[in-house]
């Protein structure tokens, strides 16, 4: 449905730094629909010898989308010690994603330490963003802003996404207990909720 959304409204974004949202969201369906596919489906599969492993596709998804909104946001940010800080923290995800691969195989299993760190420095540029924002935030101003819905899903899930996977790693009791595969389920829909608001409301002369 976002990427439907997306799609409807691209003509108010096309030639701005949002015009790739698109394509990730589509990234994110078909990476979904081939997960799926491995774990359920014995015949299709990468690994013969384990038919239900998927982990690596999410992997290389995670890493991909990070990089893809570290990068948004060094584009929309206009000051220029931000958009150095963007840089670093992006190389520093990806190393770290290089060594968590040493601890926990990337064939077999999520990287979850490495998920928290991408996730935080997520939430770094995000409040990065915010405060580049000039004047500073205003919300009835700001909520024409497609990057202001954006960030609020951002914001939203990654909080507790690397919480709840690393909950999901350490206690599969608690995991189990209170459903947190639900609860990670909904935030996606919140945050995609989110998305499709900004892509609706969003005016052309608000975008940052």
């Amino acid at each position: 449905i976002a990427w439907v959304v997306s799609i409807v409204y691209y003509r108010k974004y096309f030639d701005t730094a949002h015009r790739y949202l698109p394509m990730i969201i589509a990234y994110t369906f078909f990476n979904e629909l081939l997960g799926n596919l491995i774990r359920f489906n014995e015949d299709f599969a990468f690994f013969p010898q384990n038919t239900n492993t998927n982990q690596i596709i999410y992997n290389v998804y995670i890493v991909i989308f990070f990089v893809f909104f570290y990068l948004t946001y060094r584009r929309v940010i206009q000051n220029k010690t931000y958009q150095k800080f963007i840089i670093w923290t992006t190389l520093i995800t990806i190393g770290s994603y290089i060594v968590n691969s040493f601890f926990q195989d990337p064939l077999k299993s999520d990287l979850i330490y490495a998920n928290a760190i991408g996730s935080l420095i997520l939430l770094f540029c995000c409040a990065l963003y915010l405060i580049d924002l000039k004047p500073p935030f205003k919300w009835s101003r700001d909520k024409f802003n497609l990057m202001i819905w954006i960030t609020m899903g951002l914001v939203l899930f990654y909080f507790f996404f690397p919480l709840i996977f690393i909950i999901g790693y350490l206690r599969l009791d608690i995991w189990e207990k209170y459903n947190l595969r639900m609860i990670l389920r909904i935030l996606v829909v919140i945050m995609y909720f989110l998305f499709c608001i900004g892509f609706i409301v969003s005016r052309r002369r608000a975008f940052r």
